[in-house]
């Protein structure tokens, strides 16, 4: 009895030390970004500025909103072709 706990506590114990392994090497991998995540966000700022654009346009009231949205369509179209 006492030879198969030993047993059975050596095992655990390398499957303790296995997974420590894994989780030690993985989170590196994990947090490694990809060109795509890198677009996505890129395209984000891009749409996020042209509203900033076009609001403020609206906000003066010196341009027509046809005029605002040119405006903002030139800047989304700047951003794609960086």
């Amino acid at each position: 009895m006492r030879k198969s706990t030993r047993n059975s506590f050596m095992g655990a114990l390398a499957l303790l030390a296995g997974f420590t392994f894994a989780i030690g090497t993985y989170p590196q991998i994990a947090l490694a970004q990809t060109q795509g995540m890198q677009r996505r966000e890129e395209r984000r700022d891009t749409r996020q500025e042209s509203r900033a654009v076009k609001h403020s346009c609206n906000a003066s009231g010196q341009a027509s909103r046809s005029e605002c949205r040119q405006t903002k369509r030139h800047v989304k179209q700047s951003g794609r072709h960086d």
